[in-house]
């Protein structure tokens, strides 16, 4: 029987192990697109505004997934091998994770979208003081510095069309000004007035406009009875009618708060995907609340 010389096994051996390794991160036109992972919803819309056809964002926290506790699946961590970056919002999961994410694909550029943008303490964190608050894209003012941040990164990784990347950066920040225009035309005349929420995920809007936020939850849990009491004298005395709570977080304690204050509760989705569309309906019923005061 032929028998292959001891030396002549080793480039053989050598191929087997390249062809069985974990494939390496898309290059920039090859396959559907430059593929880059992103943190949240929100991210993806910008990614996907800038990038065009030229660019695949794939997600972490899906609908309906809560940020600040997931835990990115196992099928997500290996998917990881084919991004060339990591756009990261600074969202809570992330500061537990990112270690891990890392260390999934170590030539994967890790790209912070929120360097540069002025961060805020996260209101009614109670026993996480000193945390910021990662919602930083419910502010026009501070998306537009997001979306600046991730076209430099699509221009680096991906040169041959930072052009492109450079006129659809345009188009939307014509979009994300016009907003900005449309959000102070319905919320300029109110500054100072309060608003009532369940989870502190719409500070950077208030601090945009004027507002203020009173948050239902305090440090990741309902409020006690001094602190429902609390929060039911501010609503009275404010003439707040309306508690604002989000789809994927319980909505008991502001059923409770809006029945007590002979108010409703109204839905509002800081992670919606279609990002510009979302905070016109937020904006509008926001500002539909604070007319009721």
């Amino acid at each position: 029987m032929f028998r292959f010389p001891r030396l002549a096994l080793l480039p053989l051996v050598a191929l087997v192990a390249v062809a069985c390794a974990a494939p390496p991160a898309a290059a920039p036109g090859a396959g559907d697109g430059l593929q880059v992972t992103v943190s949240v919803l929100p991210l993806r819309y910008l990614v996907e505004r800038i990038g065009g056809g030229h660019v695949v964002a794939n997600v972490m926290v899906g609908p309906g997934d809560e940020p600040h506790s997931y835990e990115p699946k196992p099928e997500q961590l290996r998917a990881l091998s084919r991004s060339v970056a990591y756009l990261t919002a600074g969202v809570e999961f992330e500061d537990v994770w990112m270690d891990r994410i890392a260390d999934a694909n170590r030539s994967m550029e890790i790209v912070d979208t929120t360097a540069g943008v002025d961060l805020l303490p996260l209101e009614g964190h109670g026993d996480h003081e000193g945390e910021m608050d990662p919602h930083v894209w419910v502010s026009p003012r501070r998306a537009r510095i997001l979306a600046e941040n991730i076209r430099d990164a699509l221009a680096r990784l991906d040169p041959a069309h930072a052009e492109e990347y450079d006129a659809n950066l345009a188009a939307l920040l014509a979009d994300i000004d016009a907003l900005a225009e449309e959000m102070d035309a319905a919320l300029g005349g109110a500054r100072g007035r309060r608003f009532l929420v369940f989870h502190p995920a719409w500070g950077y809007l208030a601090d945009d406009y004027g507002l203020v936020q009173v948050a239902v939850e305090v440090g990741g849990q309902e409020p006690s009875a001094a602190e429902m009491a609390a929060l039911l004298n501010t609503a009275r005395e404010e003439s707040i009618r309306v508690v604002f709570a989000q789809p994927n977080l319980s909505t008991r304690a502001a059923e409770t708060i809006a029945a007590e204050i002979g108010g409703r509760v109204v839905l509002v989705d800081p992670l919606a995907e279609d990002w510009l569309a979302n905070l016109r309906e937020v904006t509008a019923s926001l500002a539909e609340a604070l007319a009721e005061e």
